[in-house]
């Protein structure tokens, strides 16, 4: 339950955050307000030797997620997304953070496999190893299929992850309320919406049938994709707790000793990744969210393999064209039109004035542009153009933000693999190839073949929507009185009641 007996939990959470040195520097990237500092300090410092200790030779962001558990590194790892709202160098610490946990036995994941998929590990695998990798949510085993001999990768939830992760993201829950009561300022970055979107993340990740379903997705969108290839999803032997897929052999893109010695073009390999990631996102609006590279690898064959599709990313047509447009206008140094679509999707208030946006666009773009080709950024242009859009108004966009971080990550690998790669010279003919199929006159008669479809379908019911709609707007009801702010005023009353229970008990003990 949401409610003020999370206060405990967050209690532990402030005293560690407090004990590692992690609040005060998190306060300090988020430029807090005062009042919501001094809340904060005062109430985590009486109770820093609840705290845990975490790593030392770790930076404070991610030694203190670290200690806290697993919930709390998957939210450190979502939140590294969002540097809008944790700030710039707290997001690259969380971008570090080490997912390797303690694995748990052998037996006990033997014993998941054969109660999800009903039948004995013995039975369906002739061989089932140790395992690999351990990490927040679960961990993986190479396994062979006693059926085929094909070998596979078995992917086990933690036991009783479920429990731990919803009890945690309630309290994150009653956190992100506290923090908008303390602190109006911060509504703006919406700390309740981000918390829904890690949910959103979690709560998939949790069930490994959703995790599939993403796989076999993305599997359909990209099958045509020269150059890259997904391990097949194993339909038979997976199920909520346990997803099985192809065994995917090949180099780690980080490991380019590897990737010279086997003989593969790495200036071709960091190019289509970095087009590969552009058409999935503008083409599909269906992209790999999570493109490090740990997840990425080099096929014996040359073809580039993605794997671990728990964070997937979805933008909406509408959206994608305006991307699109975005980039394209950058490309071209418009910024006028960039300034235009701006305006147009609704991204910056209308009471804006459009020249004076556009200026602050060239200032953006102009010195990128000025750098050598090899040093231009496409990662760079898209953090600075977030900075402007804020100084003009825009409301944080969490789509156009995970897309953001992705393309960071994206390039960071390109640049990997070839420090001297012209991004926008690669990301050019993709980009170009967009605007003229969704974007011209061929496109415009498509929306509107559309449209016609969707009116064919509503036609019927057109007429009584009409006159609906007039009806209501002559008989206007009473406005309910809004039940939000009685539950704001009883949720701090709460807040303060138990705050003072809390502090007049840790006094006693003393």
């Amino acid at each position: 339950m949401r409610g003020p007996h999370n206060i405990l939990r967050l209690i532990r959470t402030g005293a560690t955050l407090e004990r590692t040195g992690a609040m005060g520097f998190i306060l300090d990237e988020m430029n807090a307000p005062n009042a919501l500092r001094v809340v904060l300090r005062t109430l985590a410092w009486p109770f820093r030797w609840l705290g845990e200790e975490g790593d030392p030779n770790m930076p404070p962001a991610p030694r203190a997620l670290n200690a806290l558990g697993p919930a709390y590194i998957k939210f450190g790892q979502i939140l590294s997304t969002r540097p809008d709202v944790v700030g710039a160098e707290v997001a690259v610490q969380l971008r570090v953070l080490q997912d390797k946990l303690p694995p748990f036995p052998i037996e006990t994941a033997k014993k998941m496999v054969h109660e999800e998929l009903g039948q004995p590990v013995e039975e369906i695998y002739s061989e089932f190893s140790e395992p690999l990798a351990a990490a927040s949510i679960a961990q993986v085993h190479k396994a062979r299929l006693s059926e085929t001999g094909e070998e596979v990768a078995v992917k086990v939830l933690r036991p009783n992850v479920e429990r731990a992760f919803r009890r945690d993201i309630d309290a994150f829950y009653f956190a992100a309320k506290v923090i908008e009561l303390l602190s109006p300022s911060s509504r703006r970055l919406r700390p309740t919406d981000v918390v829904a979107h890690f949910e959103g993340v979690v709560m998939g990740e949790l069930d490994l049938r959703l995790e599939s379903s993403a796989a076999s997705e993305f599997a359909d969108n990209t099958k045509n994709d020269a150059g890259f290839t997904l391990p097949q999803v194993k339909w038979a032997y997976s199920g909520r707790r346990v997803m099985t897929m192809g065994w995917a052999e090949g180099v780690s893109l980080g490991d380019t000793a590897a990737i010279d010695a086997a003989g593969h073009d790495r200036h071709a390999l960091g190019a289509r990744v970095l087009q590969l990631f552009l058409n999935h996102a503008l083409r599909d609006g269906y992209f790999h969210a999570d493109m490090h590279h740990g997840n990425l690898k080099v096929a014996p064959n040359g073809d580039i393999i993605a794997y671990d599709f728990g964070i997937m990313g979805h933008i909406d047509e509408y959206t994608r064209r305006v991307y699109a447009e975005i980039l394209y206008g950058f490309i071209r140094k418009d910024y006028r039109r960039v300034a235009e679509v701006h305006f147009e999707a609704g991204y910056v208030p209308a009471d804006r004035e459009v020249e004076e946006f556009a200026r602050a666009l060239r200032a953006v773009g102009e010195p990128i542009f000025g750098m050598d080709a090899t040093r231009i950024s496409m990662a760079k242009l898209l953090a600075y153009l977030f900075e402007v859009t804020e100084r003009f108004g825009m409301e944080t966009r969490t789509e156009l933000i995970l897309l953001q971080r992705t393309m960071v990550v994206v390039e960071g690998v390109a640049r990997s693999l070839d420090p001297h790669i012209n991004i926008w010279e690669v990301a050019r003919p993709v980009v170009e190839d967009y605007i003229k199929t969704n974007l011209g006159p061929k496109a415009a008669a498509r929306d509107l073949l559309r449209t016609a479809k969707v009116l064919g379908r509503f036609g019927p019911r057109l007429p009584g929507l009409v006159e609906a709609m007039l009806v209501a707007q002559s008989n206007p009801r009473p406005v309910p009185t809004p039940r939000k702010r009685v539950w704001d005023i009883l949720l701090g009353g709460a807040l303060g009641t138990c705050t003072v229970v809390a502090i007049w008990a840790a006094t006693s003990i003393h």
